[in-house]
């Protein structure tokens, strides 16, 4: 017997989407008057996953100048974080919250033990030796002005073949058994559905056809370690789709670096559509992909960004710009009677479905780097062939009388570059204390000279956390005019080439 082709509406549904959605079509978002109920009748409300959190990232040298900003900055971005701390009375002024302070001293390996490492996915050192000017340090820290004014600086306590050379040593031997032993290519879970209590499963919410004045109707349940986007899609009214919708998410979704979307998923044979939104309104330009199912068959679909088309309402839009990675407002998932520009789904039958949803990932063919380890400009120049020492900047002028802290500092990076980790070695120019949000500078070489201010290079580490473009390269960084705007990364890490 034929589908019906009228129906009796449900203005009930309809009403209970906007409400689960936040918003009224074409008029846009009523998030604001969530908000202020909120300020006034305060509750928690369900958030996205943040992959990030449980996942412990190991700062070394987290008491210095750029190793405290970049715990902050960790922390402030959903970070777990460990920090190894040889002195617990300088370690008072890194903030507790979120945050485990283990004892230990690179110097001493017996200080370095196993558990040091547990949960650990990656770690970024920000050793040094301590260095201050020759009379003492001043009330107002002058050694952390070096790069707008010059201090006679001397090394304090340890030397730096101690701390730059065998405390990288020492710290590699304990800690790269463990990081050889995660996964070999980049992955980031952003949707787990194997647990009844997931979070993920309060995010998405049915959005069909009744918006339009259809009749399908669809729902999300867990059941049997998966979560099951399932129901009835009618023609009726002129309808033809159901799909599940996140809400728009808070903070938007970051996916820069990865190459495309793995769902983990058994369907029922039919095609269903994947979508991915960088605009947080309602009825937005969406980046889809067609993807087809065998019945009762557990199968991971790849969806590389590359192949996703961008569709407004089903019609392609050829002129729209690209999809912001860094900033995914929302996922969807699709049954529709309809492909694109008119043409009808050659798979879709109206009726009874399901498809369900163990996880939904992003993947990289490359891994984010596990050791990022923040150098120096200027290592290689102090036994350059026919290097000027009076152009050079004071560190390479003074790099014997100061240990050959250079010296070190590029021993230890070869350590690192040999160790087979995936890594990103950050070699600054002369730090300062000025703010951050500067244009910055990338080159490779070791020719660069300038400065920089440890604020923009605490969050640079943070940042080449998340970028396989980061993967196993080394280079220069200070401030100055280039052709990114502050805070691009990947327009950045996109003009180097990964170390030979």
């Amino acid at each position: 017997m034929p589908e019906q082709t009228s129906s009796s509406w449900d203005a009930g549904r309809f009403v209970r989407t906007l409400a689960f959605f936040e918003t009224i079509p074409l008029l846009g978002s009523f998030s604001w008057v969530r908000e202020s109920l909120e300020r006034l009748f305060p509750q928690s409300s369900p958030q996205p996953e943040r992959v990030e959190t449980g996942k412990i990232i190991l700062v070394v040298g987290a008491t210095g100048g750029v190793g405290k900003r970049v715990v902050q900055r960790l922390r402030s971005q959903g970070y777990a974080v460990r920090a190894l701390v040889r002195n617990p009375s300088t370690a008072q002024q890194i903030p507790s919250e979120g945050i485990q302070l283990f004892p230990g001293d690179v110097t001493r390996p017996e200080t370095l033990t196993a558990d040091l490492m547990e949960g650990v996915v990656g770690v970024i050192s920000c050793l040094g030796p301590r260095v201050q000017p020759v009379e003492g340090d001043t009330p107002d820290r002058a050694k952390y002005y070096q790069g707008v004014k010059f201090y006679q600086p001397e090394v304090v306590g340890d030397t730096p073949e101690a701390v730059e050379y065998r405390g990288v040593q020492n710290l590699l031997a304990m800690a790269k058994p463990h990081l050889a032993a995660l996964p070999t290519y980049g992955e980031k879970m952003i949707f787990d559905f194997r647990s009844s209590d997931s979070p993920a499963l309060q995010v998405w919410g049915a959005l069909d056809d009744v918006v339009m004045g259809g009749v399908s109707e669809s729902t999300l349940e867990w059941h049997n370690g998966a979560a099951a986007f399932e129901g009835n899609v009618s023609t009726a009214n002129s309808g033809g789709f159901a799909s599940l919708r996140t809400r728009n998410l808070t903070p938007a979704l970051d996916l820069t670096g990865y190459e495309g979307i793995d769902l983990r998923l058994r369907g029922d044979g039919q095609r269903y559509k994947f979508f991915l939104r960088s605009d947080d309104r309602w009825d937005g330009v969406g980046y889809a992909h067609s993807f087809d199912t065998v019945p009762d068959l557990w199968m991971t679909v790849s969806i590389p960004f590359n192949q996703l088309v961008p569709v407004f309402r089903a019609r392609t839009m050829n002129d729209a710009p690209g999809l912001d990675l860094s900033r995914i407002c929302s996922l969807q998932l699709m049954l529709s009677k309809f492909e694109y520009d008119g043409k009808l789904n050659p798979r879709f039958r109206a009726g009874r479905f399901q498809l369900q949803i163990e996880s939904i990932k992003a993947y990289s063919s490359k891994l984010p780097p596990r050791w990022i380890m923040v150098s120096s400009a200027g290592v290689t120049r102090p036994d350059r062939p026919g290097l000027n020492l009076e152009e050079e900047p004071p560190a390479v002028k003074l790099n014997q009388q100061l240990g050959g802290i250079l010296t070190w500092k590029l021993r230890a990076e070869d350590l690192v570059r040999q160790s087979g980790l995936p890594y990103t070695i950050i070699r600054p120019c002369a730090l300062t204390e000025e703010p951050d949000q500067q244009r910055l500078r990338f080159d490779q070489g070791d020719n660069l000279k300038g400065k920089v201010s440890r604020e923009d290079i605490a969050e640079l580490c943070v940042q080449t956390l998340k970028l396989p473009q980061a993967h196993n390269c080394t280079f220069e960084v200070a401030e100055g005019e280039g052709g990114c705007e502050p805070g691009d990364w990947v327009c950045l890490f996109d003009q180097l080439q990964p170390d030979r």
